[in-house]
């Protein structure tokens, strides 16, 4: 019961002087009891951080940090890996719309030892060029889909799709859903990508929306999709971490 994990990163966002930032930030570690996270724009304490007790995500999340933002979104990853466990008892593929690197997809399935996970995990993204200026990542150029393909060698439950979406749903899609991840970085494509995916999830089935909670160039996405959801009958879970999250009935 006396356990405390404590978590600690360097890596946020929206920073103007991050050297003072961590200096402060180091301190106010200092004056909180344990069990506290430190990242991603997140700062708490007093928490259990389940992540970081959970043997099986810390193997999954650590043999699939590709660079230190990875490690910073530990707490989303998890909620990832949580929903994932809820969904791998739906009657329905995994979905995930915004694929990058392709941790993500990764980290899930390890997360459930890639031998005992049955269901098709399908990944579209662009892949070589992001579509929304100012959202490029550092990887994002020509090349890229086929690193990630790589990747995935040998994960045959895994479908990579490359192309704008929603038009690169038509190269193949799922006639099931049972968890849904949209990453797009921008609410026209996520919209759009809820559009086409919706009534293909079941009942019961996931819809996590990583950039839901965040503020800036993200709120339109947050404005959107309150929207969308509330023309029927629904409204997103907002989470500390940033994301949404809602289950279908």
């Amino acid at each position: 019961m006396d356990r405390l994990v404590n978590f600690s990163t360097t890596v946020s966002w929206g920073i103007t002087d991050p050297q003072r930032f961590q200096q402060l930030m180091d301190e106010a570690k200092s004056l909180v009891t344990g069990g506290y996270y430190l990242g991603d724009n997140l700062f708490t304490w007093c928490r259990n951080n389940s992540a970081l007790e959970d043997p099986a995500f810390i193997r999954a999340l650590q043999t699939n940090v590709q660079n230190s933002s990875d490690e910073a979104i530990a707490w989303r990853r998890y909620l990832l890996a949580c929903s994932a466990s809820h969904a791998i008892h739906l009657n329905g593929d995994f979905v995930e719309c915004g694929v990058y690197l392709g941790t993500g997809i990764k980290t899930v399935i390890d997360y459930f030892g890639k031998d005992r996970f049955d269901k098709k995990f399908w990944g579209y993204d662009t892949f070589d060029y992001h579509p929304t200026k100012g959202h490029d990542f550092e990887e994002q150029r020509n090349g890229l889909f086929q690193k990630v393909k790589e990747r995935f060698a040998e994960y045959s439950m895994v479908r990579l799709i490359q192309g704008l979406l929603p038009e690169s749903f038509q190269q193949g899609c799922p006639e099931r859903i049972s968890f849904l991840h949209i990453d797009l970085n921008n609410a026209e494509g996520e919209i759009a990508s809820l559009d086409h995916l919706w009534d293909r999830v079941v009942p019961g089935g996931l819809v996590i929306l990583d950039d839901y909670e965040w503020a800036g160039i993200y709120r339109e996405q947050k404005r959107a999709e309150d929207r969308w959801f509330q023309d029927r009958g629904y409204r997103v879970f907002p989470l500390p971490t940033g994301q949404g999250f809602l289950i279908k009935r």
